[in-house]
């Protein structure tokens, strides 16, 4: 029989998160964004990703762009979402790589550039990211920020189908029938 209290020290988190612990500080946002055990509430959640962002915890840096992004929890803001984005990308997060492709492809808070996009998006292909390696396929294929070369987008395509990404399989289907 046991004469400790069994139950769990639900401040322990926060005065781990107010020690400036920045994976706690992130855990602590993804609860408040998700309302898992407490209300929702998407400011507190973008107060704890962005002292864990700052801190550079890359996925804390991409939880915030996608706040900036949608406007949850703080003003809607493309610029300050990109900057996010950058910064998880330049540590390795590989959504935030394929996010930041599209966004310079598209020219939503960055500079429009195709080159740059199709970087990006090969960055995140070499992590293994479906999507990222589906369009990277798609700009070998059309010739997007890089020479068109159909066996590149073939191989592309391949890793992203071997994935499961359905948008690759009917690319290889469409190639292959375009090459008879």
């Amino acid at each position: 029989m046991s004469t400790q209290n069994d139950s769990v020290d639900s401040t322990r988190p926060c005065l781990f998160a107010d020690m400036g612990d920045a994976q706690v500080q992130r855990r602590l946002g993804w609860i408040c964004a998700k309302g898992q055990g407490v209300p929702g509430d998407d400011a507190q959640a973008a107060r704890w990703f962005r002292k864990a962002a700052e801190q550079g915890d890359a996925k804390a840096q991409f939880n915030l762009g996608v706040m900036y992004e949608d406007g949850r929890g703080v003003d809607k803001d493309s610029a300050e979402a990109g900057k996010w984005y950058r910064e998880a990308a330049d540590r390795g997060h590989c959504g935030a790589q394929f996010t930041l492709g599209l966004r310079y492809y598209y020219g939503q808070g960055v500079t429009e550039d195709k080159k740059t996009a199709t970087k990006w998006c090969r960055k995140a292909a070499k992590q293994k990211s479906g999507d990222g390696q589906y369009a990277a396929g798609w700009c070998h294929e059309e010739g997007v920020g890089v020479p068109k070369d159909l066996s590149k987008a073939l191989s592309f395509y391949k890793l992203a189908a071997a994935g499961g990404n359905e948008k690759a399989l009917a690319a290889i289907a469409r190639l292959k029938a375009e090459r008879k």
